[in-house]
């Protein structure tokens, strides 16, 4: 018999796979692995609007897969390697593609800057 406790995690668990079941967002996340970036770094490299990316941090930011600190008026999101949900974002990241190129590509645009 499964305890409420279990269940808790089954569900946290079920929604951090439902989180980046999402491209956009497993790339956000892989990205985030290395590097801290903020909103419009993604827009860039997504080409997405800036409220798309905005939704997609906030569904990560509440779940608690990634954090956010302010630097002067910039935002800049990293991953939240304190959640308890962590070894969960962690393992599943060993599995998805180095995302380096990325941001190379920004850096050559002269947009990894852009915020500071």
């Amino acid at each position: 018999m499964e305890t409420q406790a279990t269940q808790l995690e089954l569900e946290k668990a079920a929604s951090v796979l439902k989180l980046l079941g999402d491209k956009t967002r497993l790339s956000m996340v892989k990205l985030l692995e290395k590097n801290d970036c903020c909103v419009c770094e993604f827009v860039a490299i997504f080409d997405i609007s800036q409220s798309a990316i905005s939704q997609h941090l906030r569904k990560l930011k509440d779940l608690g897969v990634v954090k956010e600190k302010r630097k002067g008026q910039w935002i800049f999101y990293s991953l939240n390697r304190e959640s308890e949900l962590y070894a969960l974002v962690e393992n599943i990241l060993r599995f998805v593609p180095d995302q380096d190129e990325r941001i190379s590509e920004l850096e050559k645009q002269g947009l990894r800057i852009s915020c500071e």
